[in-house]
């Protein structure tokens, strides 16, 4: 180090007593920024926010009369042709009907998590066909097809029979939640 350097550094360090062991810095007790709270509600309401995962970018277009179908591998056939033939009941059903894209976008988002949380398997998705849309025709319809295969609590997805809705609506099979998979598993390990 040479003179002017180290006189600059002793002159900057004037003043400044090293720690002593006995010094703590201490962390602020819990209330003393009331703002803390409020600070933190609107980080977590910004975090649940950007949990939403599902894709706003540009989708495959399908037709509004288009039959939609989509099944993960390991789904048995025939849970997915029960699903398809409508034979489950529907624990829950969400209508989108005249949502905009970022609100309906949202809803599936919260629906499927909250649905999965709670132990919900079989769903009815009411999008609507899309018919007189503008400018793009079927485009909720389409972003609902690509939203549920990219949600891991998704199965399997068909269009509905006619009496709930045809090709305006999806039948949606999650999967089971930990809960669920527990209880199976103790069931049927006491055999």
């Amino acid at each position: 180090m040479h003179d002017d350097d180290k006189s600059l550094f002793e002159k900057e360090m004037l003043g400044v007593k090293p720690i002593s062991r006995g010094d703590h810095i201490g962390l602020a007790p819990k209330d003393a920024n009331s703002n803390s709270k409020a600070r933190r509600a609107a980080a977590e309401a910004e975090l649940a926010e950007d949990l939403n995962y599902l894709s706003s970018e540009s989708v495959e277009l399908v037709e509004p009369h288009d039959v939609l179908s989509y099944k993960k591998a390991g789904v048995q056939d025939g849970v997915f042709k029960q699903l398809r033939q409508g034979k489950y009941d529907i624990q829950s059903v969400l209508d989108l009907h005249k949502k905009r894209f970022i609100a309906a976008r949202s809803e599936v988002f919260d629906f499927i998590r909250t649905s999965h949380r709670i132990g919900l398997r079989t769903l009815l998705v009411l999008h609507g066909r899309g018919e007189h849309a503008q400018p793009v025709p079927a485009l909720l319809k389409s972003y609902c097809a690509k939203w549920l295969k990219e949600m891991p609590e998704v199965l399997a997805y068909h269009s509905a029979q006619r009496h709930h809705g045809s090709t305006g609506a999806l039948y949606v099979l999650l999967r089971k939640n930990d809960e669920q998979k527990r209880e199976n598993f103790e069931r049927h390990a006491k055999r």
